[in-house]
């Protein structure tokens, strides 16, 4: 008898014991972290689930939302593509996330896309993308193709960047560089840059021997007509190349390189003594003199207990994205997706870098260009800005197939790629 009374309180306790971690777990609203924390892209993704959870901390500290406090989970798709559908999945389904905040490269991005449409979940997406693509689940916080790659082209072709005119193509082989590249073209074409006068290579992540492909570009370059390299090479693949560059006696007034994928924290693993000139196009530096920017540095110091530790431009796009989500689910009253997707449009925050970005009808946001030439300390020179903020595009408007297309996800139009020309919307996402 006194066995199954034991056994009956302890049946008693554990429910009770259950009850209450479900209520506990019922008080904490879930946020998805889906970063690479090993493999070839955890040089630059690290940073950025480290941003995470002290944009989290911060906001719990601030009473986290809708009076809930926030609870991170963390997962590490190991820069293993069709693993980042897997951990999206398992964020939404078994963890309960009501957001996810990640992908860096783009071919991480589109696996995810089938599980976030399928789930009805949100996806914060912070890096600079190639854009073709529209999503009713993703809100697209890093540039757009005309927030980077094309102003800097342009500021290159100016007086004031060097009045260049051969073009040297170099990026990582999938599908931001491909598609970036290949808006470049049509863009450089249609200003008057003929064929030969543009150089385009791939190479597969993770890359480690340029000397070959260096020397092409110093060839390349030898023919009397300023050049410059616009890379799109991407994760720890920047190291041994602007280490050949050094080798070679590239220097920055020779040939430039305008990187899209390098900021302070790729830097911060390179002796940047031969670096130095050499430019990135970026919407923030670290080196944004505001004082936002200047809270921010200080806290993300003092979180990670590392007083060099450095910021960059996607962990501002984290930031803002975050932020964003915050007062759309604020404003919403609660985290159900269909409700924050239509909450968040027209929502503005404040940037790093001075004023206020906003969410488009189009899951893009706006932002100023900044063009930023490395420094000897591995921090950079703003060189050239936009006048104003700049809306970022989900369609190319020099691509055959884009250029007709729009993005609107309000009602009534609700539609990622609705063709102005015949009136019709071409599918439920890109």
């Amino acid at each position: 008898m006194k066995k199954t009374l034991t056994g009956l309180a302890l049946a008693g306790l554990m429910t009770s014991t259950f009850a209450g971690l479900s209520y506990a777990q019922e008080e904490t609203i879930k946020v998805g972290i889906l970063h690479s924390l090993s493999g070839t892209m955890a040089i630059s993704e690290t940073t950025l689930k480290d941003a995470m959870l002290m944009l989290i901390e911060e906001q719990n500290k601030k009473g986290g939302v809708l009076g809930k406090k926030l609870e991170a989970v963390v997962v590490d798709p190991a820069s293993d593509w069709p693993l980042f559908a897997e951990k999206a999945r398992e964020l939404i389904e078994v963890n309960g996330v009501d957001a996810v905040f990640g992908c860096w490269t783009s071919v991480s991005r589109k696996s995810v896309l089938p599980v976030f449409e399928e789930l009805n979940s949100l996806l914060f997406y912070p890096v600079q993308y190639e854009g073709e693509e529209s999503q009713r689940n993703v809100f697209y916080t890093g540039a757009a193709p005309n927030t980077q790659a094309i102003p800097a082209v342009d500021y290159l072709m100016s007086e004031e960047g060097g009045s260049v005119e051969r073009w040297v193509l170099a990026g990582t082989d999938y599908v931001y560089p491909r598609t970036t590249n290949k808006i470049l073209e049509a863009y450089l074409k249609s200003k008057g840059v003929a064929e030969e006068d543009i150089m385009i290579n791939y190479t597969p992540f993770g890359h480690s021997d340029w000397q070959t492909i260096v020397s092409d570009i110093k060839t390349f370059g030898s023919a009397g007509k300023k050049t410059a390299v616009v890379s799109t090479i991407n994760g720890d693949a920047n190291v041994p190349f602007y280490k050949e560059l050094g080798n070679a006696g590239i220097k920055a007034e020779d040939i430039p390189v305008v990187a899209f994928s390098v900021g302070e924290e790729e830097l911060a693993g390179l002796d940047t003594g031969p670096l130095v000139g050499h430019l990135a196009a970026w919407n923030y530096f670290q080196s944004a003199d505001t004082d936002a920017n200047a809270e921010f540095i200080e806290t993300w110091q003092a979180f990670t207990g590392d007083e060099n530790r450095v910021t960059n431009d996607p962990m501002e796009a984290s930031y803002i994205g975050f932020n964003m989500w915050v007062e759309a689910v604020e404003k919403a009253g609660t985290t159900d997706a269909d409700a924050v997707i239509d909450a968040i449009v027209g929502v503005s925050v404040p940037n790093l870098t001075g004023g206020y970005s906003a969410m488009m009808p189009n899951h893009h946001i706006t932002k100023p260009v900044l063009i930023g030439e490395i420094q000897e300390d591995g921090q950079f020179e703003t060189v050239w800005e936009t006048s104003g903020l700049v809306g970022g595009d989900a369609w190319s408007d020099y691509l055959e197939g884009s250029k007709d297309l729009i993005s609107d996800w309000r009602a009534p139009m609700s539609c990622g790629n609705f063709n102005v020309k015949t009136g019709k919307c071409g599918g439920s996402d890109s």
